[in-house]
This record gives structure tokens, C-alpha cells and sequence, in this order.
């Protein structure tokens, strides 16, 4: 393999906490790993303000060209634009005007997040998310869902680029909590940011018995906390602990309609628990009978998911690999010549 200098131009990153960083963070260290060399640009290097709503997020205040004479004084062979932010739009705007070719990655469904919290429809959002990733010469994508969803909106240059899991950490030999043998059976376990457009109060409110634990932060997690108070809240867990939250839960529940993916769903499925979720994008795309179930009954997914092996589980879970993710996204890097074919979606 030839080893490439690769530049990832990125809004989300540490101390962020969520599938985005997660995946660049992994990513970076398995590229680094195969003898490629890769520079990160992150909010971390610039003047930054708290995101509205989001104020985990750091938006980057940067001077007039600066994105673009960093990138100018690397010259790397690839540039990848992870996210549509400020420090995105520096790059895209830097390749543009030099004529050099990038690549760009569809996180996160931005015109159904935003038109959760400003309660405008999200096709008011869909024009800029078409304009930015259009010039990209390859759009990479989680899911066939997603893919089918940019195509609609005239997006084709779209590559394939999957999530996988540390499956050091994250098996079903891993002891439980010592407060998950405390608590009433079954566990439904939720791990993510705890935030409105995750949808939680669904799952905190689903009629299911049981003990309901909520794994992470974020803003809405002090309303959650006085509104569902017999939930367990742990707050953030990282590598073993988080690992152990998931193996010791009788099953996941994944409540999202909004995800592109749901990394929490495989590092769950690794653990061996089952996973319920409603029938949406990200579930759709990654949950297989006898792994978990779906449901527009949240409830119903539970019990179903509950009947599931933990075997197959794991097995399913494992499937998924960082070292696969990690090929997929190379492949799908705009080097020289800078035109890519789309490839399917299982290559």
C-alpha cells in the first residue's frame, strides 16, 4: 500500500463526545497505524465559540485564508472534508479556487436535526447540504438508506464507507456494572448525547417494565433527569466501562429516527445485547433478524429484541470492523486522477 499524506478538515472533534469524533479518532489512528501520514484540522488549533444549542461544539473563528495556507503548506495527496461547518467551508472553498479535488463524508442528517430544533421543515435545509457536498468528487456513506436519500436530492458521486468496532473492548466477556445486579430485569439500556433530537423521552417513557439506564450528556439530560426520575443517569462512559454498560443490558434501545448510522448499535451488538429500534434509517440498514427488532411500538421492539440470541449477536456485532472502515475510506479518497467511479455500496 502506498502510504499517502492525508488531510482531514473537520468541525467535530476532541473533547467532543459522539459517533462523529469517534470515527475520525479511530480512523486516524488505524491510518497512522498502516504507515500513512495524517494531519487533522480541528476547531482545537483556532479562536472558537460554544455552537448554539450544541455548545460541546466549538465553531472555529478563523482568519481570512488561514484553513487554506495550512493547506497550502501541507500539499497532502488527499483532502477529506469531514463536516459542513465552518472550517469545511474553508477547505471546500480553498479546493475549490485551487482546482483541487476533495472528498466529503455525510454524517449526520442535518436538515432533520435542524428542523428539530428551529421547527422548520427540513426542506429548508436541504439546499445547502445539496450545494456543499456537490462539487465533492466522492460523498461518502454509511448506509444504503442514506445513499438512496442523497441520490434523491441529486447527489451521485457517493461511495460507500461503513463504522466498525473496537472489538478488544467492546465483547460479551466483560463483567457487568456492580449497580446493573442491583437493578430490576430486564435493563433497557440508551448510550449517546442526551440531547432533543435523539428522541430519548421515548424510550424513557415507553411503557416497557424493567430498569432504564441512560449512558452520556448533554443539554437535556437535568429535564430528563427530573421528568423520568426513576432512570438511572450514568453520565459519560468511556473504552471498559462503556463496554461493561452494554454486555451487563438485557438490551439496547436505540429511539433516533434521525441518525445516518448509529455506531452505538454495533458496539451494543458486540457485547452480545440485542438491539430494538424503530423501523428508520440506521436500525433499517444495520439490525438483521435475530439481532434486534424494529417497531413503530418501541415497547413491541423491546419485547421482540428481548427473544434474540446473544450469540448471534456478538456474531453480527463483530462483523463490523474498523480495519474494513478504514480500507473503505482510503479507496474512496480523491488522489490523483481526481474522477472516481461510484462503487456498490458492499464493496
Amino acid at each position: 500500500m502506498t502510504a499517502l499524506h492525508i488531510a482531514v478538515v473537520t468541525d467535530a472533534w476532541t473533547p467532543q463526545v459522539n459517533g462523529v469524533v469517534r470515527t475520525l479518532t479511530t480512523l486516524t489512528d488505524i491510518l497512522r497505524q498502516w504507515g500513512h501520514r495524517v494531519t487533522v484540522i480541528s476547531p482545537d488549533s483556532f479562536r472558537s465559540l460554544p455552537c448554539p444549542s450544541y455548545p460541546e461544539i466549538r465553531l472555529a473563528i478563523t482568519p481570512r485564508g488561514a484553513v487554506g495556507a495550512w493547506l497550502d503548506r501541507l500539499a497532502p495527496d488527499a483532502i477529506h472534508i469531514a463536516t459542513e461547518g465552518p472550517l469545511g467551508l474553508a477547505a471546500r472553498r480553498h479546493c475549490l479556487r485551487r482546482g483541487i479535488p476533495f472528498t466529503t463524508a455525510y454524517h449526520t442528517h442535518f436538515p432533520e436535526y435542524l428542523a428539530r430544533r428551529t421547527h422548520l421543515p427540513a426542506s429548508v435545509f436541504w439546499p445547502y447540504i445539496r450545494w456543499f457536498h456537490r462539487p465533492s468528487a466522492g460523498i461518502m456513506v454509511a448506509t444504503e438508506t442514506v445513499r438512496a436519500q442523497l441520490r434523491e436530492q441529486g447527489l451521485t458521486r457517493l461511495q460507500p464507507w461503513s463504522r466498525g468496532v473496537d472489538l478488544v473492548n467492546f465483547t460479551p466477556a466483560i463483567t457487568p456494572p456492580d449497580l446493573f445486579w442491583k437493578l430490576e430485569r430486564p435493563i433497557q439500556l440508551y448510550v449517546g448525547r442526551v440531547a432533543v433530537e435523539k428522541n430519548i423521552e421515548a424510550f424513557l417513557s415507553n411503557p416497557h417494565p424493567g430498569s432504564k439506564v441512560v449512558v452520556g450528556d448533554g443539554p437535556a439530560r437535568a429535564r430528563l433527569e427530573a421528568k423520568f426520575p426513576d432512570a438511572v443517569f450514568l453520565g459519560t462512559q468511556t473504552g471498559v466501562d462503556l463496554a461493561a454498560c452494554y454486555a451487563g443490558a438485557d438490551v439496547f434501545v436505540f429511539p433516533s429516527r434521525t441518525d445516518t448510522f448509529g455506531l452505538v448499535m454495533i458496539e451494543a451488538l458486540a457485547c452480545g445485547t440485542p438491539v430494538a429500534a424503530y423501523p428508520v434509517q440506521g436500525p433499517r440498514d444495520i439490525l438483521i433478524p435475530g439481532a434486534g427488532a424494529m417497531d413503530e411500538q418501541l415497547d413491541r421492539a423491546i419485547a421482540l429484541a428481548l427473544s434474540c440470541d446473544r450469540d448471534a449477536c456478538a456474531a453480527h456485532g463483530s462483523s463490523f470492523t474498523w480495519e474494513a472502515s478504514a480500507r473503505q475510506f482510503v479507496d474512496a479518497l480523491a488522489c490523483d486522477p481526481p474522477a472516481i467511479e461510484e462503487r456498490p455500496l458492499a464493496a
